[in-house]
């Protein structure tokens, strides 16, 4: 239904900043909200942010909350996640995510999220 393709990972310095996009196809991308997850070794995937279809509602996990900045381009199909003052703790494959309810709702949970994406590697050294 909709297909995401994650980019902008890296190795970086604590402190440094970093931008991730992901571009989806498929869907009509303005009809779906979408999602930030990372997963560090040996964790559980956890949720970093999501925004609503039209951009205008946002939601962040207290780690990145201040730091990160998610947001969308519906006419680019994209949406992104802004990270500053990163910490070697943010070191994860992060993984954006489509929820396609077909209602309101900003949703947390993984299992919430229909399609994903492979993931990107974010590294950063102390």
């Amino acid at each position: 239904q909709v297909q995401l393709v994650e980019s902008g990972g890296g190795l970086v310095q604590a402190g440094d900043s970093l931008r991730l996009s992901c571009a989806a196809s498929g869907r009509t991308f303005s009809s779906y909200a979408m999602g930030w997850f990372r997963q560090a070794p040996g964790k559980e995937r956890e949720f970093v942010a999501a925004i609503s279809w039209s951009g205008g509602i946002t939601y962040y996990a207290d780690s990145v909350k201040g730091r990160f900045t998610i947001s969308r381009d519906n006419a680019k199909n994209t949406v992104y996640l802004q990270m500053n003052s990163l910490r070697p703790e943010d070191t994860a494959v992060y993984y954006c995510a489509a929820d396609l309810f077909l209602g309101s709702r900003i949703a947390t949970m993984d299992r919430e999220y229909d399609c994903w994406g492979q993931g990107t590697q974010v590294t950063v050294s102390a």
